[in-house]
């Protein structure tokens, strides 16, 4: 059974979360990956930044709905979610865009585990640690290429 292991990428690219946004674009785009690791200085794994975090910083604010009662303002949806949205609009650096505290896969996980994962959570990049240390990243690139060669063999 093909594992993670087998298909991760070793030689890894990796963002800091202090740096700026656009030195991360240009480092995706450069590099023509989707989503890159975001690690502190000891190389631990921080979060996770993708071109869809990026994207998203050209989404237009959609103010929460209100209701106005007797000159009171009653908010009809979460406040905490509109003010997160807001601020990942307005991210200047990584640490602001990223997502934080990425779901990842080991080293032994099965390749069929990390596709449903892909499939299921709409993941592109799912970065592979062992004892908490990052030591590989999967692409979806990489998933297909190893079920193509699977079904030629």
């Amino acid at each position: 059974m093909i594992k993670a292991e087998d298909i991760m990428t070793r030689e890894l690219i990796v963002v800091q979360a202090d740096w700026e946004i656009a030195k991360a674009v240009e480092i995706l785009l450069s590099n023509h990956i989707n989503g890159v690791p975001v690690v502190d200085e000891n190389g631990d794994l921080k979060g996770i930044l993708c071109q869809s975090d990026l994207i998203f910083q050209q989404k237009q604010v959609s103010l929460p709905p209100i209701l106005t009662f007797l000159d009171g303002i009653i908010p009809l949806s979460s406040s905490k979610r509109f003010e997160k949205e807001f601020q990942k609009i307005a991210a200047t650096t990584v640490e602001q865009a990223m997502v934080h505290n990425p779901i990842t896969v080991g080293p032994k996980t099965s390749i069929t585990q990390v596709a449903a994962l892909m499939v299921e959570k709409h993941f592109h990049t799912i970065p592979v640690v062992d004892q908490n240390k990052l030591v590989g990243i999967i692409g979806k690139e990489d998933v297909l290429k190893t079920l193509a060669n699977e079904k030629k063999g």
